[in-house]
């Protein structure tokens, strides 16, 4: 064999021993999109398991890789290591998660109805798991029971897995039981419990099914990173100090104190924000200084402002959209950039023109008003059996809303489009590779560990899907619901149609679309004036939806934990059932036994807001209608055209990116920013600025400055940051709020200065910025009203628009004029021997700590040592000067470890060197530290590099003629 064949030999080998042909290498690894999430040489590591080969200005780095994920948040924390022994599906655990399946969601749904409320989340039910089942093994006798031991040993990982999805699944208050109260209170139809059980079934398990069909889109393929599982994952692993991820273990303090730190001063200071000193979480403090001018107030104001006053020190607002050190940069960009045009810019555009009459309401607001800018009284239209009364309604007044609810409103039209045409045009391939591919024939370390536990069998959920099918009928049908079978059919298929897309779009950006407008924009036009059949129609279309995705994210937690398929299959279904029955007798037994229940002057604060809003949607949804809203020449009809805005923002963004692959358009994902900030109204952008500026630090400047203490210590952080919240918010409201209906500190606490300073202001109180004399109206039968905005309103948005499309247009020359230097750029990296303008043809071997390079391939094609000297023998295996870690290269030889020849010729991309020049040269270094696999960019990585290798000289030879 040839030298140069013997190289090929040696270059290919990794590929060969796994036996994935090499032409295959970059499709098994890579996702099929352009993931911005991907480190693509890291990627194709993982694949062969051994070593990394990156090229980097003119030089290719070979690094040592483990098995591994390709995406360092997963590396960090994520094991990529499975015992199989470990107990999971033991009889500690589902006791533990039963219990706490039936106290969790219990208690939940108990202060659901209340205000103020607190609810128990999943990372409590986490924290609360773990000392109780270490208690239990260390006090439970090892018994048996009908086979079944009651005490297997240490509590494991595993089990704390199992129990805490078990306790958290079914948490939250399932969104089906408002149906049955609005129902109850707004229009007096009290059907039995075996309604009430089949429609929560139905609504809960429906979306369980769906999301277990949809596993090999959204959990199998390692591109579904699922961020905030991480942030999960990584207390998990801390809690039962895992050693995960090899990657910042050495070095500072551990995980585990650094986690015990970080969440005591989380739950102490939380206090602060939270109950002595409130206005440190609405710390407008421009509002303080000006508290009656209203411009001022509407700007600055956090509660129905434009938050521009930009502080706040209480991590439950800055965490109230997600933990921003969960979601990746990129995606927070596109949030925020998002924000800033539509809600900085074209909110206030749109309300110092009066568009839609909005100058006599909030800036802000969620509400609903009448042509007077008072709150909206839907009882006036309404006939006493809850139909639409038209005489009223044109005796009364249309319904307004306020310039933020309405953007809000047209940018969930934009995403509804923008999803579908995103998923087709980049999300297509993978889609079908995946409904292709096995469950066991995914190129990522987690999947191959999964594979030796049995997959849950798909017609299991099929079984689920048909008899919880058969149970929604059976609700609608068998009762006076006004609501056609055919309908219910057509919301399973928008569910269906949609979770796959938001599925993909939510596991890479940790950002859900809702389907919540869309469904309700349906309904209202299809079967206008029947309210249960909208409530009815929203949850099956849009709750199915999202109840399928956090299945499916629980999937994908027990996929990372390792946690056994079908173990996971049935405590998901068992905790549904046990916490929808158990929510659904609580509520029962609530309205029986309350006096007053859901009444406003209820004396013990169980007023139901959450039924108030959504039976007062299901009246403006369902009995006036979307058409007398959106539809032409109606108030709000502009709006529209944000479904075309949506549909054709991809298509654009794609088009260029095909003419410029590796320019900042990869990272626009339009689905995200049109859905991101559809927490406004009621969010605003104390929620937003300080979330993406938290973001920037983390995800970006640490995360690219100081990778090691990012990968050790960012999602504990998180998730100590998140679980101290959650604790210390529990522990206020049980012990300083809920006794003595909260009249504890009335006179002290609760009235002091840094307690009523930020809700007295005109911003707390929703002024508008005009206000209307006694009897005076707005809006009806002027131009407005038909035609949605004014003029001056048209001439700005047309400026606007003029002025963003200029700046498309300047940016993309500006990419074409510079791409060539940008991609130099990117290659480029600065070390200390690399003076060489030529690209490397062979790039010889790879370096172990203890051993030098083992020699140097010239342009000419021959062999030479370190010291420059040719060596006649080109057996790859050669004495050379020893490198220790630290030192330079001596002079003194060390036995030399066999070379593996890590690539062949590579032409560095964009250079201009002639055809006829000959190369310099540049040998293979290994052995860096993980933390280099990961990052932005791989100049930035090698800043953390070993002193080693920013000392070792590379000497460069002569050109040859």
């Amino acid at each position: 064999m040839s030298f140069q064949e013997d190289i090929k030999h040696e270059a290919h080998s990794d590929t060969e021993k796994q036996g994935i042909p090499e032409a295959e290498v970059a499709a098994l690894a890579l996702p099929d999109f352009d993931d911005p999430n991907i480190d693509k040489d890291a990627a194709i590591a993982g694949v062969l398991g051994n070593v990394i080969h990156i090229v980097e200005g003119d030089f290719l780095l070979t690094l040592s890789s483990e098995d591994d994920s390709p995406y360092p948040e997963v590396r960090s924390a994520v094991a990529n290591t499975d015992d199989p022994s470990i107990p999971c599906s033991t009889f500690r655990a589902w006791v533990l998660g039963i219990i706490w399946a039936i106290i969790i969601p219990g208690l939940n749904q108990f202060f659901f109805f209340r205000y103020p409320s607190v609810t128990v989340t999943g990372v409590v039910a986490q924290l609360l798991i773990f000392p109780i089942g270490r208690a239990w093994a260390r006090l439970v006798p090892n018994v048996s029971i009908f086979g079944l031991e009651l005490n297997p040993g240490p509590f494991s990982i595993k089990e704390h897995v199992l129990a805490t999805i078990m306790a958290s699944v079914g948490a939250g208050s399932a969104y089906a039981t408002d149906i049955v109260a609005v129902q109850r209170v707004y229009y007096n139809q009290t059907y039995n419990f075996g309604y009430q059980w089949m429609v929560v079934m139905s609504t809960q398990l429906i979306g369980f099914s769906i999301g277990g069909i949809a596993r090999r889109f959204l959990v199998q393929p390692p591109s579904m990173i699922w961020p905030y599982n991480l942030v999960t994952c990584a207390l998990f692993n801390t809690l039962h100090a895992q050693t995960y991820a090899g990657v910042g273990n050495r070095g500072g303090i551990s995980r585990e104190r650094f986690f015990f730190y970080a969440f005591l001063c989380s739950a102490v200071w939380y206090v602060m924000p939270g109950y002595l000193f409130q206005a440190l979480s609405y710390f407008s403090w421009v509002c303080w200084i000006a508290p009656n001018n209203i411009p001022v107030n509407q700007m600055f104001g956090y509660v129905h402002g434009m938050g521009m006053s930009l502080i706040t020190f209480d991590w439950a607002q800055i965490a109230y959209i997600g933990s921003p050190l969960a979601t990746p940069w990129w995606a927070e960009a596109n949030i925020i950039a998002g924000f800033f045009f539509f809600f900085w810019f074209l909110t206030p555009l749109l309300y110092y023109t009066n568009a839609w009459d909005s100058k006599y309401m909030p800036i802000s607001s969620r509400g609903s008003f009448d042509n007077r800018g008072k709150a909206y009284d839907v009882s006036k239209i309404i006939n006493p059996d809850a139909t639409f009364n038209q005489e009223a309604y044109n005796a009364y007044s249309p319904l307004f809303i306020s310039t933020t609810f309405a953007i809000s409103y047209g940018l969930s039209f934009a995403s509804i489009t923008a999803t579908l045409t995103h998923t087709f045009l980049y999300f297509r391939k993978q889609i079908w590779v995946q409904a292709r591919r096995s469950m066991h024939e995914q190129p990522d370390v987690h999947a191959r560990l999964m594979a030796r536990y049995r997959q849950v069998p798909e017609w299991w959920y099929v079984i689920i899907f048909l008899t919880m099918f058969a149970f929604g009928v059976i609700s609608i049908e068998v009762w006076e619901t006004k609501f056609p079978v055919q309908w219910f059919i057509l919301a399973l298929v928008i569910a269906f149609l949609y979770v796959i897309p938001i599925g993909m779009i939510q596991a890479i950006t940790n950002q859900q679309v809702g389907l919540n407008v869309i469904t309700e924009l349906i309904i209202g036009y299809g079967l206008p004036g029947r309210p249960v059949a909208m409530m009815m129609f929203k949850t099956w279309g849009y709750i199915t939806m999202a109840q399928a995705l956090t299945f499916t994210s629980d999937f994908k937690l027990g996929h990372y934990m390792k946690i056994p398929p079908r173990s996971m299959f049935w405590a998901q279904v068992v905790a549904t059932v046990i916490a929808g029955t158990v929510q659904l007798g609580v509520q029962a037994w609530m309205f029986t036994n309350i006096p007053g229940m859901c009444s406003e002057d209820q004396p013990d604060g169980f007023i139901c807001p959450s039924t108030e809003v959504f039976g007062t949607a299901s009246i403006i949804w369902g009995v006036i209608g979307p058409a007398r809203q959106f539809s032409k020449g109606q108030v709000y009809y502009a709006l529209s055209f944000f479904f075309l805005v949506g549909f054709v923002s991809p298509i654009i963004v794609y088009l260029i990116s095909l003419k410029f692959p590796n320019n900042w358009l990869r990272y626009l994902n339009f689905p995200v920013i049109f859905s991101g900030t559809g927490l406004i109204p009621p969010a605003s952008a104390v929620n937003y600025v300080p979330w993406a500026i938290v973001g920037f630090i983390f995800q970006y400047v640490i995360r690219r400055r100081h990778f090691s203490w990012w990968t050790k210590y960012n999602y504990v952080l998180s998730a100590a940051l998140d679980a101290g919240v959650a604790v210390s918010a529990v522990l206020i409201f049980f012990c300083l709020q809920y006794p003595r209906n909260g009249t504890i500190g009335l006179n002290n606490i609760q009235v002091w200065w840094g307690n009523t300073v930020p809700f007295e202001t005109a911003d707390a109180h929703a002024k508008p910025l005009w206000t209307l004399a006694e009897g005076q109206t707005f809006g009806a039968g002027e131009e407005v009203c038909r035609n949605g905005l004014t003029q001056s309103a048209r001439y700005a948005i047309v400026a606007a628009s003029f002025g963003v499309l200029l700046i498309l247009v300047l940016l993309v020359i500006c990419v074409v004029k510079n791409r060539q230097k940008a991609a130099d750029d990117q290659l480029e990296y600065n070390v200390e021997a690399s003076q060489m303008h030529g690209p490397p043809t062979i790039i010889a071997t790879e370096y172990h700590p203890g051993a030098g390079p083992t020699g140097l391939i010239t342009g000419g094609g021959r062999i030479r040592s370190p010291d420059m000297k040719q060596l006649n023998d080109p057996s790859p295996t050669l004495p050379v000067p020893a490198y220790y870690p630290g030192e330079s290269p001596q002079n003194h030889t060390a036995p030399a470890m066999p070379p593996r020849f890590a690539e062949h010729a590579i032409a560095r991309k964009g250079s201009q060197d002639s055809a006829r020049q000959v190369p310099k040269t540049a040998f293979v270094t290994g052995g860096f530290p993980r933390p280099l696999l990961a990052g932005h960019r791989l100049k930035d990585r090698l800043k953390d590099r070993p002193a080693s290798v920013s000392s070792l000289t590379v000497p460069t030879p002569p050109h040859s003629g």
